[in-house]
């Protein structure tokens, strides 16, 4: 829309009533955390602490393993398939399917992992996440997972947007659009990376889409400046950045006046926010502080990036305030390509940079008193195949395909059961038997968990009001403790 015609449908009555701080846009956002709203505010981002009403969890660790773990080596034990190794895929199973890199007729691979039953739940693990057993009775397993995409991309956006294609907001962004932020001077949404590279999706998989830009995921690094150029440059004392922020802010409210661009208020907010970051993220950014037996828990090195240092980092972050923290580690593609990508010594070696951090992270949450309002996700986008990849079925490396029909994810804390799982998918892997639970479903669930109705929880963008589940999603009451 031209600035200036938006600027005159900014004057008009109803646009005052549904942006009002302290009218309708606030009674309504009471109403959709179930709650009182202490000090809610425009959409400026700079939203106070909305407390959760039905809702057990405060904030969220989303531990995201990008190119998605062979749950079939992990979590999903067939012994039917163990059985049926080698043999020639049912028909039954291919008609009408498409694979991201099989064709023909594939052979059924059982796993090569070794597998036993753990904690008081009896859950069946494998040999690859043996420090996971020991917080078996702290996970709610869901072996009925779905999605309706096969490559990366499209299926993590799907899972963090709603949506496969980019422009949506994210579920980061969602949750702090709706319940705003514990700490003023933190972010409400932070990214961290491991493994040296991007989601699949890009920062489109934690960015705000149409919702204001502050509520996009601010991405921290555990090397160097914890955020890109928040640092003073040389030369410039605080009092000279404070000054030439004021002065900033006096021109942006100039030109929200005249002009009326939304965005306009929002990066006064972000420029604010940013002032106050300089002096908050390093100090929490900086796991030094941490005694040596915290770091040897996790294996966390100091100076260093990876997925351990991660893991701290969100339990530090969750500590002061972060509402959502999103954790994307690279490298769980197992195709079978090579070595690294192999279901043996691949698949032990990348484990062993998750299994110890994640279980550690788990216990330092409960130990603190953390656990039960922290909701802690782990998954990928999709699952791998219950046969060999297509690419590989001559080689001594065994991997698996991208595979959308059943896979497993699991939650811990934060208003789940423990040492529980739900659904099951049949015997040999191939589709949901029992309790399907799509993505969307995922979506509703962990809103609720926040306290949130996810049919409510709505943006209006050209039009339409839009929403994390799209026009789908149901809770997934089972789960909830």
């Amino acid at each position: 829309m031209h600035p200036i015609f938006e600027r005159l449908q900014l004057q008009t009555r109803r646009h005052f009533l549904s942006h009002s701080t302290a009218g309708i846009g606030a009674a309504a956002l009471a109403s959709l955390v179930n709650g009182d709203v202490a000090d809610a505010s425009s959409d400026d981002g700079d939203r106070r602490e909305q407390r959760p009403g039905f809702g057990a969890a405060k904030r969220v660790i989303y531990l995201h393993m990008t190119g998605s773990p062979p749950n079939l080596d992990l979590f999903d034990y067939k012994p039917a398939l163990q059985q049926r190794d080698g043999q020639d895929c049912p028909d039954s199973f291919l008609a009408g399917r498409e694979f991201a890199f099989t064709t023909g007729v594939p052979k059924l691979m059982g796993t090569p992992r070794q597998w036993k039953r753990v904690g008081k739940c009896g859950m069946w693990m494998s040999d690859a996440i043996e420090k996971l057993h020991d917080v078996a009775d702290d996970l709610c397993v869901v072996h009925s997972m779905h999605t309706d995409q096969f490559n990366h991309a499209p299926a993590e956006l799907l899972v963090y947007t709603g949506s496969p294609r980019p422009g949506r907001p994210s579920m980061g962004s969602w949750v702090t659009y709706g319940l705003g932020s514990e700490n003023e001077n933190l972010p409400g949404f932070v990214v961290l990376i491991s493994s040296g590279v991007q989601p699949n999706g890009g920062k489109a998989s934690f960015g705000s889409g149409f919702l204001p830009s502050v509520y996009q995921g601010v991405q921290c690094r555990s090397q160097g400046d914890p955020v890109l150029y928040s640092s003073d440059p040389p030369g410039m004392p605080r009092s000279i950045r404070r000054a030439s922020l004021d002065m900033l802010g006096e021109l942006n409210q100039i030109q929200a006046a005249e002009m009326g661009h939304p965005e306009t208020t929002t990066r006064i907010s972000q420029y604010e926010l940013a002032f106050r970051m300089q002096t908050a993220v390093p100090e929490v950014m900086d796991i030094r502080q941490e005694s040596q037996a915290t770091l040897d828990q996790y294996g966390a090195r100091p100076g260093k990036s990876s997925l351990a240092n991660n893991c701290l980092l969100a339990r530090r972050l969750v500590e002061s305030g972060v509402r959502f923290v999103q954790l994307f580690d690279w490298g769980w593609d197992f195709h079978g390509t090579g070595e690294a990508t192999g279901l043996t010594k691949g698949l032990t070696e990348k484990c062993a940079t998750m299994d110890r951090p994640v279980a550690a992270l788990i216990n330092d949450l409960k130990q603190r008193g953390l656990l039960d309002d922290t909701l802690v996700i782990w998954g990928g986008e999709f699952g791998r195949t219950p046969f060999r990849e297509g690419r590989t079925s001559g080689s001594k490396i065994l991997g698996r395909d991208h595979y959308p029909d059943a896979f497993t994810m699991w939650m811990a804390g934060g208003g789940v059961k423990g040492g529980f799982e739900y659904g099951q998918s049949d015997e040999l892997g191939f589709g949901v038997t029992e309790h399907p639970v799509h993505v969307h479903d995922f979506q509703a669930t962990v809103l609720h968990l926040l306290g949130i109705d996810h049919e409510r929880l709505t943006y209006r963008f050209q039009g339409r009001d839009f929403r994390l589940t799209d026009v789908h999603g149901n809770v997934v009451t089972p789960v909830l403790a």
